[in-house]
């Protein structure tokens, strides 16, 4: 599972949408509470009563009072002071006009609710345009992660004629060139691999037509370096199988774990300790795939092992798990993931142990199409450990 998927998600278009709703609300009650503060702070006035003849009876400077059922009210000192009210009522509906027809939006309410049917109107309006344009981001991305988990055929849909489109038209343009330069190269491994097997044909029957006087050890030398390029190029030939996803790579059947390891382990030389499980350890395989994987670690466990070489088989949920321990060096904890590298091998690996590096990278390749997984691990008194899963029945 990729980091994207195992984390939380939280998709690139609710995030631009959701600035896009909270910068307007942000704006709403800023523009509202700027409105009611001017509202609030009015002006002082001068307010001045006279009487008929014109006398001044009161004179003030004074601010306003807003109330919402009586109008504005002045406040004014009198000269013999008492203080006067000033009342200014609102404005009265004439007999026709119906209740409705006061504007719900005037006053500092009412501009805050338009203000709040904007907001929403552009909260609604603006989703499926940033949805629409964040939509082929995230195609882009689904695209990307097929392709990065080794689905090589897959391309992104180009709409569109802005930077996005030019981004999918370059990826697809790219993933195209990788995929035919994957395939040739493959193609040309194929063939080379089948081309050799002729000429090593020819040294075999050379061999066996040798002179008499020939030493026997150097036939034996001759034999056991066609034997080691003859299992090379079958390796190979292999591993380019599995690596092709769309390859066949054999009859899927039931397969008996336990007694494909026994035979094995009789091959080997190595001891087998079965699982504790009534029931039958079954997976559904290629026999000679998995035989094959089984035979690959036997060997590995064997070439590098100073002691005897055990085999543990168990059933961990729906997981069947072979364990292959040896009393070899071990492998350093930085190097456990790349020893399934193919034709990695050790320092000093291939001058005292010989191989080629293909074997582990095999057994990976085999298990992955089997849907399970190998790993290496420490084992307790030295050595090295490796784990096979595969599901079973």
């Amino acid at each position: 599972m990729t980091p994207w998927r195992a984390g939380f998600r939280f998709p690139l278009y609710l995030r631009i949408w959701l600035a896009v709703v909270v910068a307007v609300a942000v704006l709403t009650f800023a523009f509202g509470w700027l409105w009611r503060v001017s509202n609030e702070q009015v002006p002082e006035r001068e307010v001045i009563i006279r009487n008929e003849a014109g006398d001044v009876l009161g004179q003030d400077k004074t601010r306003p009072v807003r109330d919402p059922t009586r109008g504005l009210e002045f406040q004014v000192e009198m000269k013999d002071g008492s203080t006067l009210v000033v009342q200014l009522p609102p404005r009265r509906r004439s007999p026709g006009e119906p209740p409705s027809g006061r504007s719900w939006t005037r006053g500092p309410g009412g501009l805050l609710w338009m203000l709040a049917i904007v907001a929403l109107a552009v909260a609604i309006g603006s989703y499926p345009i940033i949805r629409r344009l964040t939509q082929r981001l995230d195609d882009l991305r689904v695209g990307v992660e097929r392709w990065g988990e080794g689905d090589l055929s897959v391309r992104i849909k180009e709409s569109g004629s802005d930077e996005l489109a030019f981004l999918a038209q370059r990826f697809n343009h790219s993933a195209e060139r990788v995929e035919t330069l994957l395939k040739s190269h493959k193609s040309l491994l194929a063939n080379a691999s089948h081309e050799l097997r002729s000429p090593l044909a020819r040294i075999r029957m050379g061999v066996e037509l040798m002179e008499p006087q020939t030493s026997p050890a150097f036939q034996n030398e001759i034999r056991r370096n066609i034997a080691e390029l003859d299992q090379l190029i079958d390796e190979i030939l292999l591993a380019s199988r599995l690596d092709a996803k769309e390859s066949d790579i054999g009859t899927m059947e039931s397969v008996d774990l336990t007694g494909l390891a026994a035979e094995e382990c009789a091959r080997a030389g190595a001891e087998l300790v079965p699982s504790t499980d009534e029931r039958p350890l079954v997976v559904p395989g290629v026999v000679k795939l998995l035989r094959r994987a089984m035979r690959n670690l036997l060997e590995n466990a064997r070439r590098y092992s100073d002691g005897p070489v055990t085999v543990e088989l168990t059933r961990e949920g729906r997981n069947a798990v072979v364990r292959v321990r040896d009393r070899g060096p071990g492998v350093p904890p930085s190097e456990r993931e790349r020893i399934f590298e193919p034709f990695y091998r050790l320092a000093g690996a291939s001058e005292r142990f010989g191989g080629v590096g293909l074997g582990l990278a095999l057994v990976r390749s085999i298990t992955q199409r089997h849907h399970g997984s190998v790993h290496c691990e420490d084992q307790a008194g030295g050595g090295a450990c490796f784990v096979l899963r595969v599901p079973c029945d």
